[in-house]
């Protein structure tokens, strides 16, 4: 019998206002000085008086750290890191989207650890985190990225991506209280959903997938396709919010033991490259590396296929493969995220360099179901840039 290891953070809480939890957080831990990373947008929306509030009352030393910027860089990351340096904080608390998670994480974990963060990434770095560092929680006002909950954090490094991946980076506690991704407007709540729907469909395909990741990933498929539309077109419906946040979480318990795979290699370049919001680079490539791998899981994309409800009565495994490939086209494109990428100025000359970046993802390709080389990777790139399926 293979042993198996999956990989969970310490303590999660979740439910509508949870938020509130953070005051236990300081009791239980002791802290007295404590630094709050927060999204800039959230301090215009109120959340920072209400956190402040919160703390306060806790009578801790108290500092707001709002450099934050989608897709960090390696530079904002190591400033992050000398903030809590410098500070001597005992407690660092993370409240926004995936960009605002990641740095809070690594800056907390590095703080406590010799050099910055390019001396600890997955290509490049030498050097290995042995210890979690100072004490943090993490607090998503996204149903997307699930940052929270993974041992992940990702960087720009000019034209692709580069992560620092490790069991330290773990949040001590995970906070997700639904009720702050309820404001959250269509574009944000379509690319964010579709990055939790993607990982959870990765995960579930991935060569990596585990026992325990794929009841998770497979309910997390589930939960979002149900209710992705009505949460991006209809904000007021707080049970498909609530369904979104809880469909997140369970995708992103699973996919950091699986590991995902196509999608993530090739979204990677249009990130760094072209500033591409993670969720929507992911979107807009997603049918198309499953075009071009369905041969390679045609008994998980039939499980996918039941799982959201298609119906398959009476059809070939290339008919059913075919038709989940062509739902997740029209997934994307019904919730308003751009469906070919020359929306996003990428023409055909791009394409070679693009495919060239992406091979240095040898982690996530190495998870990929259908073994893609560098002309597998231009062929996907050309249909996401055609904007249609072949099939």
């Amino acid at each position: 019998m293979t042993a198996k290891k999956h990989l969970l953070p310490t303590e999660i809480i979740t439910g509508e206002d949870s938020i509130f939890y953070i005051q236990t957080v300081v009791e239980d831990y002791s802290s007295k000085t404590v630094i709050v990373f927060i999204d800039p947008i959230l301090e215009k929306l109120g959340l920072k008086d209400r956190v402040e509030k919160l703390l306060i009352e806790k009578n801790v030393t108290l500092y707001f750290y709002t450099d934050i910027k989608p897709e960090p860089t390696l530079e904002e990351s190591d400033r992050a890191i000398d903030f809590v340096r410098e500070a001597k904080a005992d407690l660092v608390i993370g409240i926004g989207g995936g960009s605002c998670m990641d740095i809070a994480k690594t800056a907390a974990t590095l703080a406590t650890h010799p050099g910055y963060t390019g001396d600890y990434l997955n290509l490049t770095g030498e050097k290995k985190l042995e210890h979690s560092g100072v004490k943090k929680v993490l607090i998503p006002t996204t149903a997307g990225t699930g940052s929270e909950v993974t041992p992940n954090a990702v960087f720009g490094l000019g034209n692709t991506k580069d992560v620092i991946t490790d069991k330290y980076l773990f949040a001590d506690v995970a906070i997700i209280d639904p009720v702050l991704t309820y404001t959250m407007p269509p574009s944000v709540t379509a690319s964010s959903g579709m990055d939790a729907f993607i990982h959870a469909v990765e995960s579930y395909t991935s060569k990596g997938a585990l026992d325990l990741t794929d009841v998770l990933a497979l309910e997390a498929i589930k939960k979002i396709y149900k209710n992705i539309r009505s949460a991006v077109w209809n904000g007021d419906d707080t049970k498909a919010r609530r369904e979104m946040a809880w469909g997140c979480l369970i995708a992103s318990l699973s996919y950091p033991n699986s590991l995902c795979h196509g999608v993530h290699s090739l979204s990677y370049p249009l990130g760094g490259e072209y500033k591409i919001p993670h969720g929507e680079s992911k979107s807009v490539l997603f049918p198309y590396v499953f075009e071009f791998i369905w041969p390679s899981v045609v008994d998980r994309l039939k499980d996918i296929a039941v799982a959201i409800e298609l119906p398959i009565e009476n059809k070939s495994d290339r008919e059913i493969c075919l038709m989940v490939v062509e739902d997740f086209y029209h997934l994307v494109k019904d919730i308003g995220l751009p469906i070919s990428i020359s929306k996003y100025g990428i023409t055909e000359d791009d394409i070679p360099k693009l495919a060239r970046d992406v091979i240095k993802q040898t982690r996530l390709l190495a998870k990929s179901p259908r073994t893609l080389t560098l002309e597998n990777i231009e062929t996907i790139y050309r249909n996401a840039l055609a904007g249609k399926l072949n099939n």
